[in-house]
């Protein structure tokens, strides 16, 4: 690869547009759900598994729910994506928030992060 696509390539990654979302992640073995909003909902799964298969996670509940099921017992589900770009970065965040208090009330679930 050339230096110039390789640049070009590199632009157009920090470049892309993430998308804000609410997620969940349902353990089969226990019945527990957690929830959480993220600024780059497409990119959270690969985080969050990375987190816990490490061992750090930090909600401790959730790392010994996966250190006692395994990988196999868990699930993660894009609840609903936030693509209002009429908003300012901040009612983004706001709306996140206000998101993802609606999903942990609705699915009586807990807090995954934060």
């Amino acid at each position: 690869m050339d230096k110039q696509t390789r640049r070009d390539l590199l632009r157009d990654y920090k470049e892309r547009k993430s998308t804000m979302g609410v997620f969940a992640v349902r353990c089969a073995a226990t019945g527990e759900v957690w929830t959480a909003g993220s600024r780059n909902i497409d990119a959270q799964q690969n985080s969050l598994w990375f987190g816990l298969r490490n061992g750090g996670h930090i909600n401790r509940v959730l790392q010994a729910a996966w250190t006692a099921h395994g990988e196999a017992a868990f699930s993660f589900e894009v609840l609903e994506r936030i693509e209002d770009e009429t908003l300012t970065p901040m009612g983004q965040l706001d709306l996140l928030k206000a998101r993802e208090r609606h999903w942990l009330a609705a699915l009586g679930a807990k807090k995954a992060v934060g």
